[in-house]
C-alpha cells in the first residue's frame, strides 16, 4: 500500500524521539516514530473515506519506518546541509503552514446557505429564458465561412460539411451538432447570432469569435431548464469560497508593504 506524497512528507517533518517510548509505534536505530505521526496519517486516511483495518495500520507502520530509514542514511550523507535541500525544505514548510491557514480560514469562514441561494439565482437569471439546438461549422478564415454558406444556399448537407470541414473537435463527428445550451455558456458573438435565429435557418454571414468563424444553424428553442439547486449547490460553494480566498488575498496585499527586487 502507498500513500501520499503529503502524508510522508508531514511525517518525516514530524519525526523525532519520544520522551516515552509509549508514545512511539516504532524504533529505528533507536530513534523513535511518534504516535502522533501514526494517529494524523490514519486521520487522514479515515478522513478520505478509507477504512483502516490491521493491514492498513501495519502497512503505514512499515512505510514510515522505510521513510526512517532512508531519513537517517541521508543524514549520514549530510544531505540535510546542502543549500538546495535547506530551500527545498523551507518552501515545503511554507507550503505547509499556508495551506493549513487556508484551510483554517475556510473551516472558520464557511459559505452560508443564503449566500449559496442568492448564487443560485445569479446563475438561473445569467442562465436565460432560452435553450437552443443549434449545429455550427468551424473554420480558419471568414472567406471560407462564406464558400460554405453559399453551398448549404444551394441545398448543401450541413452536418456532411461539419464534418469534411469543422475544426472543432466536440462536434465535428456529430455533424457540427451542439446539442441543447444557455446563451451564458457560449462566447457574446456566437449566443447572440443564435439567439436572433429562426428555426432551421442558417446564419446570413459569419460569425467570428476567438475561436476563429462560424457558421451557424438553429435546430430549435425551448425554455430554459436550468439544473436544480442540489445538482449545483456544491460548485456554486466552492467558486463562493474560492472568491472569498481571492478577496482575503487583496485584503492582506492592501495591508502590506511590498517591495519586489529589480
Amino acid at each position: 500500500m502507498k500513500f501520499t506524497q503529503t502524508l510522508i512528507a508531514i511525517a518525516i517533518l514530524s519525526l523525532a524521539p519520544s520522551a516515552f517510548a509509549a508514545e512511539a509505534v516504532a524504533t529505528v536505530n533507536g530513534k523513535q516514530i511518534k504516535q502522533s505521526v501514526y494517529d494524523l496519517i490514519v486521520k487522514d486516511i479515515t478522513a478520505n473515506g478509507q477504512k483502516v483495518d490491521d493491514n492498513t495500520k501495519n502497512a503505514i507502520i512499515n512505510e514510515l519506518v522505510g521513510s526512517e530509514l532512508v531519513y537517517q542514511e541521508a543524514q549520514k550523507l549530510g544531505l540535510d546541509k546542502q543549500s538546495d535541500f535547506l530551500v527545498r525544505e523551507e518552501l515545503a514548510r511554507r507550503k505547509l503552514l499556508t495551506s493549513t491557514f487556508l484551510q483554517d480560514y475556510v473551516k472558520k469562514n464557511p459559505v452560508s446557505d443564503a449566500d449559496t441561494k442568492a448564487a443560485y439565482e445569479q446563475y438561473k437569471k445569467a442562465y436565460g429564458e432560452k435553450e437552443f439546438n443549434a449545429r455550427h461549422i468551424l473554420v480558419k478564415t471568414e472567406a471560407e465561412a462564406k464558400d460554405i454558406i453559399a453551398q448549404l444556399n444551394k441545398g448543401g448537407d450541413f452536418a456532411k460539411i461539419a464534418k469534411e470541414k469543422s475544426l472543432d473537435p466536440g462536434s465535428k463527428d456529430k455533424g457540427g451538432d451542439l446539442g441543447w445550451f444557455s446563451p451564458a455558456t457560449m462566447v457574446k458573438p456566437f449566443s447572440d447570432v443564435t439567439a436572433n435565429l429562426q428555426k432551421g435557418a442558417i446564419s446570413a454571414s459569419p460569425v467570428q469569435t476567438q475561436f476563429g468563424w462560424h457558421v451557424i444553424k438553429l435546430i430549435d428553442t425551448r425554455p430554459a431548464q436550468p439544473l436544480a439547486y442540489d445538482k449545483v449547490k456544491d460548485g456554486l460553494q466552492k467558486n463562493l469560497q474560492q472568491r472569498n480566498l481571492e478577496k482575503l488575498m487583496a485584503d492582506l496585499r492592501s495591508k502590506s508593504k511590498i517591495d519586489i527586487a529589480k
